[in-house]
């Protein structure tokens, strides 16, 4: 299979990325990331914006997709082969909601649909309301979990493309056409949608909050999907997945991020996940605060289970050793230690600017970077202190006032942050309080699950050093979409 992207597929400068003047130097993506381009890709990449037309075109598209700098925009939509699942269990009513919405939109009215009903008490039930929807129903007599019921559905179909919706969704209008036109992509194997909040017959505070921060919401800008990335996976409440990607489907022995370690398996064998935004399915949130705290704490329990299939892929933190290190310093607030932070900001940024001897002003260019690696790094580490490593940030604050007075104001400033950049209405009080509980419920979640699993590794962080990318006048690429790695 070719892994060429076809002829007239767009690509489109994503708005955070940054250009040198001469157009050769590209700053950007996801991570982020320094690249070259030979003068021939940097007049392609002039506009903002250039179609594939060429085999030149063509690698450069890839390359740039790759790096999350730019972002694709496929020609025309294209006919698919495609199904839905939706597995149940005892949810009949949410069933029927999320059906009528499937066969009133036009673009699935007429999709086939398999029910997978897991377990449920009232068979029957489930069955009347699949018939009414002209859905097919698959059944086990016992659940056995998600991902069992959504690789029964999988294999209940023969498409070359399948959607799996859960039962507490339902698919705003015209929501499939946006997904299945990633695919144009050959190197795509899955894509999915942005998660909305349902909206409730009479709010709450839970729900006004997870209107704007649920877990299951990843944002309005569309990404590829990347372990440790700012979209580091997508959730199952709604997917596409190409079949010949993960054929096997989800990994059926695991009760929780079973959506996690299919990103994770995808990614590492070479396929391009991507997060559309444009296409969006509201979800039916939580809002009972026992249901809610309990539910968080369980996704955190997964963490221990990923981090023993997917070794350092789901650290609490991931950064660089000397901004860790002048973080650490600067927290100390002892005029030495500021003195050595300051020191060995300095020796990185020299570094860093003898990398890029072509930037339009090296120096500064540099020196903003390295202040935004100590930023990144500091937050990084005042954020593991409310969430993953919460257990000792507590005890270093019943030891130290100043520990806890830091302590006290970065639980706040973070919140109050937090609030403003997502647009919440919660009040301040509610929203801070809220967070916090969101965070210690995680993380209680992930020492559970370490203490399970046996294993500190969710708890490590990763520590890793500045890479720079260098693309010129030549680019390899992929073979097929599942092998190898493309080189510097």
């Amino acid at each position: 299979m070719s892994t060429a992207l076809p002829t007239g597929f767009a690509v489109e400068l994503d708005k955070a990325t940054r250009i040198s003047r001469d157009g050769t130097l590209v700053f950007g993506g996801s991570p982020a990331r320094l690249l070259r381009l030979n003068r021939r890709a940097a007049d392609l990449l002039g506009g903002g914006a250039f179609t594939v037309r060429d085999t030149t075109s063509a690698r450069l598209a890839r390359v740039l997709l790759d790096a999350g700098v730019v972002h694709p925009r496929p020609a025309r939509p294209q006919p698919r082969s495609v199904a839905i699942v939706i597995p149940v269990r005892d949810r009949v009513d949410m069933l029927a909601r999320v059906l009528r919405a499937v066969r009133t939109d036009p673009a699935t009215a007429d999709v086939p649909v398999v029910v997978v009903d897991d377990g449920s008490r009232d068979g029957e039930a489930v069955r009347a309301v699949a018939s009414e929807h002209d859905a097919e129903v698959v059944r086990h007599e016992t659940s056995r979990g998600p991902a069992a019921a959504r690789n029964a559905g999988l294999r209940a179909t023969a498409q070359e493309f399948v959607t799996f919706c859960d039962s507490d969704t339902v698919p705003l209008s015209d929501w499939l056409p946006p997904l299945l036109a990633q695919f144009d992509d050959p190197c795509v194997g899955l894509a999915a949608p942005r998660i909305v909040a349902l909206p409730e017959e009479r709010e709450t505070r839970i729900g006004a909050f997870e209107r704007t921060c649920s877990p299951l919401d990843l944002g309005a800008a569309e990404a590829p999907v990347i372990p440790m990335s700012k979209v580091a996976y997508v959730p199952s409440a709604a997917i596409v997945l190409r079949r010949s990607a993960a054929p096997g489907g989800f990994a059926e022995e695991l009760r929780v991020a079973e959506d996690v370690d299919l990103c994770m398996r995808l990614h590492r064998a070479g396929w391009r996940l991507r997060y559309v935004p444009a296409a969006q399915v509201a979800h039916d949130h939580r809002t009972d605060l026992v249901r809610w705290v309990a539910r968080r704490a369980f996704y955190g329990s997964g963490a221990a289970l990923l981090a023993r299939r997917h070794p350092g892929q789901v650290p609490p933190m991931h950064v660089t050793g000397w901004s860790l290190l002048a973080v650490g310093l600067l927290l100390t607030r002892r005029p030495a230690a500021v003195a050595a932070a300051l020191g060995l900001s300095t020796v990185a940024g020299v570094r860093l600017a003898r990398r890029m001897p072509d930037a339009d002003t090296p120096v500064r260019t540099a020196g903003l970077l390295t202040l935004a690696g100590l930023f990144s790094t500091a937050v990084q580490l005042l954020r593991a202190g409310v969430r993953h490593h919460w257990p000792l940030a507590l005890a270093l604050a019943i030891s130290s006032r100043r520990a806890r007075r830091l302590l006290i104001l970065w639980s706040t400033v973070d919140a109050l942050a937090e609030r403003s950049r997502r647009g919440s209405r919660v009040d301040p009080v509610t929203f801070v309080a809220l967070r916090r509980l969101d965070d210690l419920a995680y993380g209680a979640g992930v020492w559970w699950g370490a203490v399970r699993q046996r294993t500190p590794a969710p708890l490590v962080p990763k520590i890793a050093g500045f890479r720079c990318g260098r693309f010129r006048h030549r680019f390899r690429e992929r073979s097929e979409c599942g092998l190898a790695h493309r080189e510097p």
